[in-house]
């Protein structure tokens, strides 16, 4: 008997289908998988970022300040300088001795109030707050790592009450508590040493790392999520404080009046919108009841001192 091999169809090795089809299958599970992976080391760095103790925090904020500031002493220089922020001007004992008076004479008082604040929101030790102020006219305030919170002559001028300053303070405070700063800036080296990794591209030393993502420092990185908690936090602290949640919205209607809202749909941005922050803000003072017998005898604003205000 003999026996013959078949005869080999045609097209046997050639596939029905595009190769591309294939190609972008495998590039979009390969991307699915790059970034399920990413988004879990995201979370996972957060939050061990949140059991950095306090005092290493400090420490690595002095060392980002003294890396930006030559002579290594001036903490809130040394931070705006690395930010790219302006400052008030480095050596008071050249400007006039009224002037530097004024600047200290603000600067213990928000101390003051911040203190009275923390209290209030019972941070806890060993996290303390320290306030630089900044005599420019930026309607700007933020917390960095440490326990720094700045505050700008331009947000002190666009409040009416203390009591809308002690909001914004307050805020800063809740986003040290929840350790919101270096969270965020641990996330953001966190990923891009892992991204320089995979790609093989910008393996620079950690020092060049930082300096790349040094803005993590503001609260621009905070997630609205972040800001929202941070809100609640400070409207509750108003509570407790002085007893009401008057003047709490101070601040964002004038941003809503200034027109310094952005066109973009909340969904796109990192900050809630400040519309929606007041609205929230109002449905939340609709649900607590009011105590005015803590920091004042009655539901009313309290004044900012004459002193804070630009001459």
């Amino acid at each position: 008997m003999e026996y013959q091999n078949s005869k080999i169809p045609e097209g046997i090795n050639v596939s029905s289908e595009h190769p591309l089809k294939n190609f972008i299958y495998l590039l979009l599970g390969v991307s699915g998988a790059i970034i399920a992976v990413l988004l879990v080391l995201f979370y996972t760095i957060g939050f061990i970022a949140k059991w950095v103790p306090f005092e290493a925090e400090v420490k690595w904020a002095e060392s980002i300040s003294a890396s930006f500031n030559e002579s290594g002493d001036d903490t809130q220089n040394g931070l705006l300088d690395a930010l790219g922020l302006p400052t008030t001007d480095k050596n008071l004992d050249g400007l006039d001795e009224q002037y530097t008076l004024r600047v200290q004479k603000i600067t213990l008082y928000l101390q003051d109030l911040a203190n009275k604040l923390a209290l209030a929101q019972e941070l806890p030790e060993p996290i303390t707050i320290t306030v630089h102020y900044i005599d420019q006219p930026l309607v700007n305030a933020f917390a960095t790592l440490g326990g720094h919170v700045f505050i700008y002559q331009g947000l002190i001028d666009a409040v009416e009450s203390e009591n809308g300053l002690a909001m914004v303070i307050a805020h800063e405070i809740a986003h040290v508590k929840n350790r919101h700063p270096i969270v965020a800036l641990s996330r953001g080296l966190g990923l891009g040493v892992i991204l320089s990794l995979v790609t093989g591209v910008g393996g620079d030393s950690l020092s060049t790392s930082l300096a790349g993502h040094v803005n993590l420092l503001t609260s621009l990185a905070f997630s609205r999520g972040q800001e929202t908690e941070s809100d609640i936090e400070a409207y509750n602290t108003l509570l407790k404080y002085y007893g009401h949640g008057l003047g709490a919205t101070e601040l964002f209607s004038q941003l809503v009046k200034a027109g310094q809202e952005t066109s973009l749909p909340e969904i796109l941005n990192s900050h809630p919108l400040s519309q929606k922050r007041i609205e929230r803000l109002e449905k939340l003072g609709q649900s607590t009841i009011t105590d005015c017998s803590y920091a004042s005898f009655n539901c009313s604003l309290t004044p900012l001192p004459e002193f804070l205000l630009n001459d």
